[in-house]
């Protein structure tokens, strides 16, 4: 009987550690609420960081280039291309909350960077919210999961 318990405990102990969520489910590929840019979110140690990798828009029609960070306030930027730019930076996991925290997205249509949380909503969808400061004061954008993490 003590063998039978211990199997089933050990059993029910292993399965409690494999569910918990370790925040890796923000990997993928994203579609923001307004459809202009995909980014694709990884992980690299324990931050998950996301850059632009579509846009629906790539080329400036001013210039006939891609499109570059021209409204980046540091104007050492201002040629540096948009298709790859990491625009989510530094988030943690807080299993907690089940949230991303202490994380900065940067909005290449203002060129602002804003304090950032990350919460998911369901397995496809985020809710992004960037502010400045107080946090209730913010925005929050809702994004579309298109590519399942590999």
């Amino acid at each position: 009987m003590k063998k039978v318990f211990f199997t089933l405990f050990l059993a029910g102990a292993v399965s409690m550690v494999f569910s918990q969520k370790t925040g890796d489910e923000l990997i993928g590929i994203w579609e923001s609420g307004n459809g202009k840019a995909r980014v694709k979110v990884d992980k690299i140690s324990d931050k998950f960081y996301g850059r632009i990798v579509w846009l629906r828009e790539p080329i400036d029609p001013e210039t006939g280039k891609p499109k570059v960070d021209k409204n980046n306030p540091d104007e050492s930027q201002h040629n540096v291309p948009l298709k790859g730019y990491r625009m989510l930076k530094d988030f943690k996991y807080n299993k907690d909350d089940k949230e991303w925290v202490d994380g900065t997205i940067y909005d290449p249509e203002s060129g602002s960077l804003y304090s950032c949380v990350i919460k998911m909503k369901d397995e496809n969808t985020l809710d992004i919210r960037g502010y400045i400061g107080v946090k209730t004061l913010g925005r929050t954008d809702e994004w579309k999961r298109l590519v399942l993490k590999k």
